[in-house]
């Protein structure tokens, strides 16, 4: 199964949740999911003052592509901030984070598996 169809609906009406990691600081907005792939698409928000160290280095087996629509935030192992109008793109293994934020920052991500 893939995400499933959805014709323009208001982002806004899908409610922020907590993330993986519990830290209320960190919450995402579910735009759409593949059950049985397990990806996603969402909108990704850092609260001013959040780090996400708890959680270590992330390494996903999905594809994962990240625009920064406002703020910024600081990857912690590479020590760079990245900054709204940035994008990534990573393959599956590619490490990333931990991350913080003084500012908070607001990011649009798509996951995805490649094609068997």
């Amino acid at each position: 199964m893939a995400k499933p169809e959805f014709e323009f609906f208001p982002v806004s009406d899908v409610a922020y949740t907590v993330c993986a990691g519990d830290d209320p600081l960190i919450t995402e907005r579910i735009l759409s999911r593949d059950e049985e792939g397990g990806v996603a698409t969402r909108i990704l928000r850092y609260a001013p003052g959040a780090d996400s160290s708890p959680m270590g280095v992330q390494i996903h087996d999905f594809w994962e592509e990240v625009y920064i629509l406002e703020g910024s935030f600081t990857d912690l192992t590479l020590g760079r901030t990245f900054t709204a109008g940035m994008y990534a793109c990573r393959p599956p293994g590619m490490p990333h984070g931990p991350w913080r934020t003084d500012e908070g920052v607001l990011t649009f991500e798509a996951r995805y598996r490649s094609a068997p």
